[in-house]
């Protein structure tokens, strides 16, 4: 074993790991000497194979591999764990992090066929990503976490389809967590609260004001800050290679966003309403 690295030789699956929190985790594994297999759809290809560069050219412990695979599509899933598996012949640690966040919306405005599409890539994705990575993780007695989020149990306004999605990652976590048990497989998840990514980026530029959006981002944590992606790596590395004897656990990486009372109610809008 190498000394003082965390995960040294253990192999990794993480998904949607070309940028952001997948990005983030992708290198703090390397870095503690993982082998770690990543993906994103093809339309990240040319980014994966960058990042694959550039951290086998840093000279890190670890190794990373870029694989193209979309998790809406179960072909794409069976073909990532496959080249896992024949590349390093085992798998220790699935990091189930692929997701997607639509612009914020009221009910009245999501189509079902929105929803459906979210769900494949929230839900059923990191569903069959486990399913076909068990029988491997199962033989080391390894680990899955999978990225949640704050708002899966504390809510979000004109986000109903986001926070369903994420709600039932977090309730997937648990129930898996009681029937690998038996397998000695542990499965927790990771519920981050403001973390500042292209995605979080991209929906402050929705808001029609990039820079009070931010602020009020900032704003809802009690330390002040968005987070990183860094620092949900090291939750993920903690839950990989320290918390051996937590499973069915979601850890809360939130800057403290869900605690003290803050202001709820808004002003209602007005309604044409007559008596």
């Amino acid at each position: 074993m190498a000394c003082g690295l965390r995960y040294p030789g253990k192999v990794v699956i993480v998904t949607g790991g070309t940028r952001g929190i997948g990005e983030g985790i992708l290198r703090a594994f390397v870095c503690q000497g993982a082998k770690v297999v990543f993906c994103a759809p093809g339309s990240e290809g040319e980014r994966g194979l960058a990042l694959q560069k550039e951290l086998e050219d840093s000279g890190a412990p670890g190794e990373a591999h870029f694989q193209v695979c979309d998790v809406r599509y179960e072909t794409d899933i069976q073909n990532l764990v496959s080249v896992t598996i024949d590349l390093y012949g085992c798998l220790d640690c699935l990091v189930n992090n692929a997701g997607a966040h639509p612009p914020y919306q009221k009910i009245d405005d999501v189509t079902a066929e929105e929803f459906h599409s979210l769900l494949d890539v929230n839900v059923v994705g990191g569903f069959l990503m486990a399913k076909y990575s068990l029988p491997h993780l199962r033989k080391t007695k390894g680990n899955i976490i999978n990225i949640s989020s704050l708002v899966g149990f504390m809510g979000q306004k004109d986000a109903v389809t986001y926070v369903a999605t994420k709600g039932a990652v977090t309730a997937m976590t648990k129930a898996l967590a009681i029937d690998e048990s038996i397998y000695d497989v542990r499965v927790n998840s990771i519920s981050p609260g403001n973390i500042w990514t292209p995605m979080w980026e991209r929906l402050a530029n929705e808001s029609g004001n990039p820079e009070a959006a931010i602020q009020e981002g900032k704003d809802a944590q009690l330390l002040g800050r968005l987070g990183t992606p860094a620092e949900c790596a090291a939750a993920a590395l903690y839950l990989a290679a320290d918390a051996t004897f937590c499973t069915g656990f979601d850890l809360v990486v939130s800057g403290g966003a869900e605690l003290d009372f803050g202001k709820k109610r808004q002003p209602a809008a007005s309604c044409d309403v007559k008596n």
